[in-house]
């Protein structure tokens, strides 16, 4: 069988974290810590893995990034049934940093970009959404930024929302891996009238807050009593960390996405930075929980796609190309 002429993609897609206290499944934020992505068509499908947070992942066709490639190329019309798939990821799995959506998104822009992008964003962001089941995470990584999105099981909405140019993000990474499904497993399935105004007034407001740049509200609006007292058990430290954190510089701190990590939002003119990741820090070990932190900022430009063509010289490798961008 002849090749086709499709080129060579290369992806950069960001992490993001969900919930941002109050929103749960709703509220996401594109962050930077960052995966990258290299996808051609082959005359057999191979993988090329770097990195720590790659090791175990399938190299065969049960891989997400091969199985997240070929629904686009279904949805298009097209057959590649082999690919080359090179991926290096800096996003740690399973810890509330948005893996599985940043692979989602990086294997459906990947394969797009490769075959010409025949489908939009916005057929992209609903198949994401109906493979995570929330539009949150790959909403955030697709597009960068805020987001505010909802999804009827059919179809998702969203508005982006820029950040605020003084917001920064403080993470804590505890050394275990949670799992979603344990995280989601532990919730009550239905709720008090008083517990659902007190998410959608504080939802409401964090959302004009951010939009609207009025960081002093934060502290306020990132409370939660939707998930975020029934999964305070499966984090040790967490509790002490959501009633003390804004006593320690944080404008406001939640659980990232299903957790275990936790994001403490932070104005970049904070001058009690290094006392909040001390107590960050310091509150994990007092846990006996071994953790540690990254200064982020928020992703505003969301997926970002190079193309070469397929007979094209390749001037540098895959990790020439991305060590530039990695974190050291």
């Amino acid at each position: 069988m002849q090749p086709h002429n499709y080129k060579r993609a290369r992806i950069k897609v960001p992490a993001s974290t969900a919930n941002l206290g109050p929103g749960f499944d709703t509220l996401g934020m594109a962050l930077s810590l960052y995966a990258w992505i290299e996808m051609q068509e082959a005359e057999l499908t191979t993988f090329h893995l770097y990195g720590d947070e790659m090791k175990g992942l399938p190299q065969d066709k049960s891989n997400l990034i091969y199985q997240v490639a070929q629904m686009v190329f279904e949805e298009a019309g097209v057959s590649v049934p082999e690919l080359e798939i090179s991926m290096y990821s800096e996003i740690p799995l399973t810890r509330g940093l948005g893996s599985s959506a940043s692979a989602i998104i990086g294997g459906m822009a990947a394969a797009n970009a490769m075959i010409g992008s025949p489908l939009d964003n916005a057929k992209l962001f609903s198949m994401a959404t109906a493979m995570e089941k929330h539009p949150d995470n790959v909403g955030a990584s697709l597009f960068g930024g805020i987001i505010t999105a909802v999804w009827d099981g059919i179809a998702a909405d969203y508005i982006r929302i820029e950040p605020p140019a003084d917001l920064e993000v403080l993470v804590i990474i505890p050394e275990f891996e949670l799992a979603t499904s344990k995280a989601r497993g532990v919730l009550p399935s239905q709720v008090t009238v008083a517990d659902a105004v007190y998410n959608i007034s504080r939802t409401s407001l964090l959302t004009a807050a951010l939009a609207t740049g009025r960081l002093d509200l934060i502290r306020t609006a990132m409370q939660d009593r939707l998930h975020q007292p029934y999964r305070a058990p499966l984090v040790p430290g967490m509790e002490r960390l959501l009633a003390e954190a804004t006593n320690r510089g944080a404008l406001g701190i939640a659980l990232s996405g299903a957790g275990p990590t936790l994001l403490a939002l932070v104005d970049r003119q904070e001058t009690r930075k290094s006392e909040l990741e001390a107590f960050l820090l310091e509150t994990m070990r007092e846990q006996g929980v071994a953790a540690r932190t990254c200064w982020l900022s928020p992703c505003i430009t969301g997926v970002s796609i190079e193309l070469l063509d397929r007979n094209e010289m390749q001037s540098k490798s895959f990790l020439d190309m991305i060590k530039g961008d990695i974190r050291s």
